[in-house]
């Protein structure tokens, strides 16, 4: 299998209170625990590489997309940049602490433009969204001719996937509602004329998934098994180039 899906969905009056829990890291800027600091400070080194990956594939610097904000950190970050910005978050409470920051929002995709923008970015939101299809479709219409879109999602193929199986916190259900491989995201974009043409691993991620994946199987967070399963996913994805999760640079034609 290259696509898993979350089965049995919930309804889409139901999923937004899956996001409301304070533990959903996402949509808090907090630091209460050492865990929270410790993912606030790779949070704002990863915005840095974040940007500085746009960049790579855009001299000029245009406008920019990013589908489920949060509370705005990356979007922030490319307006610094020079980046004319615009943000989608469903979460009111995340869109309020983004707003504070200089973030502006669109009210839906559904009223931008046709070919609006440069750069379209999801950062770990293409598994949230319900209607997948539509969702690409929709990406290439607001992208421009030889614009990007950069993706990045869970991937199920890597080790501690398959270490921590049910327990793998990356599978992350009821809010997760689908589950990538590397062939399933570059068939799904290609259905649309959209080309994949570079995969990057997100290095920091196999240690936040292990430490969360050892809670829910243990009851607590036990730092150096973590640290020892995120260490060992990333040098079996040397090997494999199957990691936590992966970034992945698509272009239009």
């Amino acid at each position: 299998f290259q696509l898993l899906k979350t089965y049995p969905q919930p309804s889409l009056d139901i999923l937004p209170k899956y996001y409301e829990s304070e533990d959903y890291i996402s949509h808090t800027d907090s630091k209460r625990s050492m865990f929270e600091k410790i993912y606030q400070i790779i949070k704002s080194y990863s915005l840095n590489k974040k940007v500085s990956l746009i960049n790579s594939y855009h001299s000029q610097k245009g406008s920019l997309l990013d589908i489920g904000s949060g509370t705005g950190d990356f979007l922030a970050t490319a307006k610094n940049s020079g980046w004319k910005i615009t943000g989608i978050e469903p979460n009111e409470k995340a869109k309020n602490i983004a707003i504070s920051k200089g973030v502006t929002f669109a009210d839906s995709l559904e009223k931008i433009k046709n070919s609006s923008f440069d750069v379209i970015t999801m950062w770990h939101v293409l598994e949230h969204v319900p209607n997948l299809k539509e969702q690409i479709s929709e990406l290439k219409r607001l992208l421009k001719p030889n614009g990007t879109i950069i993706i990045a999602v869970p991937n199920f193929k890597s080790y501690d996937a398959k270490y921590y199986k049910e327990f793998w916190a990356a599978y992350d259900v009821p809010r997760h509602l689908w589950h990538f491989s590397k062939i399933a995201i570059e068939k799904l974009f290609a259905k649309q004329d959209l080309k994949l043409i570079k995969t990057l691993p997100m290095i920091f991620d196999s240690f936040y998934v292990s430490l969360l994946s050892e809670k829910y199987k243990n009851g607590k967070m036990n730092f150096f098994k973590a640290f020892y399963i995120g260490l060992k996913s990333n040098m079996v994805g040397k090997r494999t180039f199957e990691y936590s999760s992966h970034i992945y640079v698509i272009k239009n034609h």
